[in-house]
């Protein structure tokens, strides 16, 4: 029988219960991620474009950039009487991501009243949420481009618009589109004139939590990621001068482009900036399994114990009614428990690369994944130069991945099913295959355990804004 006043217990259940403190409901869609549900269809359709669960995290603001005062001469009486917009954010609130209010083309006066909100230029100081928050020692890129409500807004209007590219018909979205996971449905990236690319468009979601971008890597930032699609003949096809004076003469983009940067600071790196801090406040909310993981201490205890502990410490027991009932409303099946239990242990070994608060150690792995090719993908060693690398990918988050189908860098395998089936036998031998990989021993049930349990990583993406451009 588990004493439920042992210190060791009580350290477990502290730690747990902190996973659940800033969690939210999961909603799902058939059609969709769940709570990724874009409230305006996009103008046009970018590739390859832990600590203490409340731990906060904020960076130095850019002095630099003048902010719109109250009382100015561009605040209207409507914005002086506004309140004040919180600098204290967890990532995923909706308020980051649902745009200037209003419906249609964004007017060069819908932009002024926003950029005159108290607030919006403030440095934001930012919690994950629930789960991802163990990792928030591996929050990168915001002390060099501090995250503001303004910049943000200013990203995802870009993120969306295809203006960036030469035609106009191609935007980071079309690769990396809300509906499909934050990524496309394709095989491979498709840009201007139906080009296609060579690799799978990889995830923009909890990017937050990565430095160097791309399958190989070779985008040390999210900023410098954001640069490259612009100018790749396949993907947007433009020079950077040219998107640069496309977006210099749209007032609605000069005008926040002054408030936020500067003056005649419409330039790639400011565009890039803004893009890489849309993109960091992606993230993916709790999950069944962070439920599971915060009330699992509990599950131990016997109703003698709830009983007594109901007594002598009702706000214990307070957290674990609430605990109880989260797990309820997101329930995770007897399947995608005993997935866990094997996707945690040496006999599947899936943490090897799949680590952390994120399910990713960020590192490259060989997998044999199209090594049999006459001439296969050298990945990362192309930057590196190195023989070691050839063949090695970038382990991808497993959270929400079952919606980022299909997978693998080459997209070459289209179902989680076939995923595991790859794991099973070992990958594709060849010289420089990863020691992590070898072949395991799972029955039928256990892969059906294991795409189960990666199922049970599914949690809400937050509410974007996708159609609301400047005009």
């Amino acid at each position: 029988m588990v004493n439920w006043k042992s210190s060791e217990w009580t350290a477990t259940v502290l730690m747990c219960t902190l996973l659940w403190a800033t969690g939210c409901t999961r909603q799902e869609s058939a059609d969709g991620p769940p709570s990724s549900t874009t409230v305006a269809e996009p103008d046009a359709s970018d590739k390859d474009a832990s600590a203490p669960s409340e731990t906060s995290v904020s960076a130095s603001s850019d002095e630099d950039a003048p902010s719109v005062e109250p009382g100015s001469d561009t605040e209207t009486p409507a914005q002086s009487s506004q309140e004040k917009l919180s600098s204290e954010v967890t990532l995923g609130d909706p308020s980051l991501t649902l745009g200037i209010p209003g419906e249609g083309p964004l007017s060069t006066d819908e932009i002024k009243n926003w950029l005159a909100t108290e607030g919006v230029h403030d440095t934001l100081d930012i919690t994950l949420p629930q789960g991802l928050d163990q990792a928030a020692q591996s929050i990168t890129g915001i002390e060099e481009n501090p995250l503001t409500r303004a910049k943000i807004e200013l990203g995802r209007q870009l993120y969306f618009d295809p203006r960036l590219s030469s035609d106009s018909t191609i935007s980071c979205a079309t690769c990396h589109d809300p509906d499909q996971g934050y990524t496309a449905r394709t095989q491979f990236g498709v840009g201007i004139a139906g080009q296609q690319g060579d690799r799978n468009s990889p995830v923009a979601y909890n990017r937050i939590l990565s430095g160097p971008q791309f399958w190989d890597g070779r985008a040390e930032s999210l900023e410098e990621q954001a640069k490259g699609p612009i100018a790749n003949p396949i993907e947007m096809g433009n020079e950077h001068a040219v998107a640069v004076e496309t977006i210099a003469n749209i007032e609605g983009y000069d005008l926040q482009f002054d408030a936020i940067f500067g003056e005649d600071s419409v330039n790639i790196d400011n565009i890039a900036a803004a893009i890489a801090s849309f993109e960091r406040v992606i993230v993916t909310g709790p999950s069944p399994y962070d439920y599971h993981a915060a009330i699992t201490p509990f599950l131990a205890l016997e109703e003698d114990d709830l009983e007594e502990m109901k007594m002598d410490d009702p706000d214990l027991y307070e957290r674990y009614e609430i605990l109880k009932a989260a797990t309820a409303a997101n329930p995770m099946s007897e399947s995608a428990v005993r997935g866990q239990e094997l996707f945690f242990s040496e006999k599947a070994n899936c943490t090897a690369c799949h680590a952390g608060a994120n399910f990713t150690d960020e590192k490259y792995h060989n997998l044999g994944v199209g090594m049999e090719a006459e001439e296969p993908d050298q990945g990362r060693a192309v930057v590196t130069g190195e023989d070691k690398d050839i063949g090695a990918f970038k382990t991808p988050t497993v959270r929400n991945v079952s919606f980022s189908a299909p997978y693998m860098h080459d997209g070459s395998q289209k179902t989680l099913e076939e995923v595991v089936e790859w794991y099973a036998k070992g990958g594709h031998p060849n010289p420089h295959l990863s020691e992590k990989i070898k072949k395991l021993d799972l029955t039928d049930q256990d892969k059906a355990d294991l795409v189960a349990f990666m199922e049970a990583l599914t949690g809400p993406f937050p509410e974007v804004e996708t159609g609301r451009l400047p005009e």
